[in-house]
């Protein structure tokens, strides 16, 4: 089948904009994305009813079937979101959920404490932002709930201490990622004075908005800033009061049966488990493949080469053995068992459905080449010193327009690290550094965005709700990249650049402060 071709288009923007303004407008996602896919689908079969319907066919079929083989990374992360929907529930059968909230109850104080323990558990989880997601959000769910914080604050919590995490750890999927593409790009440009590794860990204080957007999150909490639809949200919160939609806990919303035995152990045991076997998962995938390739073992080696979605499988496999275990012990029958599991596979039924539409939009945006529409806009005659911060937003609106970040580095990366070759050699690290932060910002904001939807799937809150609460955060941590970025772009000094973001923030963070004081 031919396509029509948009790479040059701004039509390319269509789909994505249309799907984006409806979802924030309309709050109803699955129509929003549906008829962005539509609308793509037809502009690129050239408003042929046939050919529109077997693209968009292929296109659906090939999430699940690919190359005539299983689609082995969407059908793993499918998996996992079952197995961790129903661990989730047999931590609840085992009474370890409650027994948890209850001992949090006595050792975390007030709405605070318990924020702050999810914050704290978002970074020291950072191996993997959707299992950072669905995982701190099973543990701190409990607790946040007992404290009275709303479901829309948990999931900010989650979604900016995941990707922000990841992106700045080397021992981290992303990390993994993004140090493969950039070894080609200084090969490439003949930069041999730094290592993958090395110009990693140069990369990660010039990656502004993941510094900030993590450190946003403890102010935020510590100084309870609660702006924008995020208030209203804090002011109805108590998950047994809110009126808006928004999800409840597996035992209220699905009669899970409690034991009246559970242990914080009954829940703490199977998370690690969990964490523990992802690990060694992702070490043993990694191993695996160092080995096929007669490549020698290293830790970095093995994240750079692993299979993050199997080692999901696997480590969530594990953890739902020792759950399973761990109920079994307490005497519950097994029709209590059989069906709890049904209920916890099927609770994350509608998190699915997003995943697919997202999944879909994705492929069409990428049929329609938004991406090379947005980055030929770079071309031009532009001020070198300007390039940083112009890299930033167009990744930003790139992310945000296909709702992937790791796409947006596929893409803009090697297109930065070209014009820092043809322009200033000396302003590559800071163009690669500002792609990396626009692709977490943009990926933050998008409704499309599958470490979005899981965030929202791990704090069980409406999508839509946690689209609108955390944009405000991730608009005004952008504003103080923008300023960080220009100023590197000015004095190619990180150092000052770094000052004048902090002095931007800790400016923003005084006003909203204040601000909150006179109208409280």
């Amino acid at each position: 089948m031919i396509l029509t071709d948009f790479s040059s288009s701004p039509l390319s923007l269509l789909p994505p904009v249309v799907a984006l303004g409806l979802a924030i407008f309309t709050h109803r996602v699955l129509l929003s994305l549906g008829i962005g896919i539509i609308l793509g689908t037809l502009l690129l079969s050239d408003y042929s009813v046939i050919s529109s319907i077997t693209y968009l066919f292929d296109k659906v079929s090939g999430l699940v079937i690919e190359d005539g083989g299983i689609n082995s990374w969407n059908m793993s992360i499918i998996a996992f979101l079952i197995l961790l929907g129903m661990m989730t529930a047999m931590l609840s059968l085992s009474g370890g959920t409650r027994a948890f909230a209850v001992w949090a109850q006595g050792k975390v104080k007030g709405k605070r404490g318990s924020q702050l323990l999810a914050a704290l558990l978002g970074v020291f989880i950072f191996v993997d932002d959707y299992f950072n997601s669905l995982a701190v959000g099973s543990i701190a769910r409990p607790v946040t709930d007992r404290a009275g914080v709303s479901r829309a604050k948990l999931a900010y919590i989650l979604d900016s201490t995941a990707a922000p995490m990841c992106i700045i750890m080397p021992a981290s999927s992303w990390g993994a990622y993004i140090m493969t593409i950039i070894s080609g790009i200084l090969v490439s440009h003949g930069m041999t004075e730094y290592t993958p590794l090395g110009a990693y860990m140069q990369l990660v204080p010039m990656n502004f908005y993941a510094m900030f957007a993590l450190l946003m999150v403890f102010v935020m909490i510590w100084l309870q800033l609660d702006i924008g639809p995020m208030r209203r949200h804090e002011q109805n919160s108590g998950y047994s009061a809110e009126s808006d939609g928004q999800m409840t806990d597996l035992k209220d919303e699905l009669d899970i049966p409690e034991s009246d035995k559970g242990k914080v152990s009954d829940l703490i045991v199977p998370i690690l488990a969990l964490i523990a076997a992802t690990i060694f998962a992702m070490m043993w995938t990694g191993w695996q493949s160092l080995v096929s390739d007669n490549l020698a073992f290293t830790v970095l080696g093995a994240f750079e080469n692993t299979d993050v979605g199997m080692s999901l499988v696997y480590g969530g496999s594990f953890g739902l053995l020792v759950s399973l275990i761990r109920v079994v012990s307490k005497g519950m029958p097994w029709s209590d068992i059989s069906r709890t599991l049904w209920i916890g596979a099927k609770s994350m039924f509608g998190a699915i459905l997003v995943l697919f539409f997202a999944w879909t939009i994705g492929a069409i945006i990428k049929d329609m080449k938004t991406g090379a529409y947005l980055s030929s806009l770079v071309q031009g005659n532009i001020p070198v010193t300007l390039l940083p911060v112009i890299l930033f937003v167009l990744s930003g609106c790139m992310a945000f327009a296909t709702g992937t970040s790791w796409g947006t580095f596929g893409i803009m990366l090697p297109i930065a690290g070209d014009i820092a070759g043809a322009s200033d050699i000396s302003l590559m690290l800071p163009m690669l550094g500002a792609v990396l932060a626009g692709s977490v910002f943009g990926d933050h904001c998008s409704p499309i965005s599958d470490t979005t939807i899981l965030s929202s799937t791990g704090a069980r809150c409406r999508h839509i709700d946690h689209v609108s609460t955390q944009l405000p955060y991730a608009l005004l941590v952008a504003g103080v990249s923008l300023i960080g970025y220009v100023v590197l772009g000015l004095t190619d000094s990180l150092g000052v650049s770094f000052l004048a973001s902090s002095l931007a923030f800790s400016v923003m963070c005084f006003i909203l402060y204040i601000r909150k004081r006179t109208t409280a």
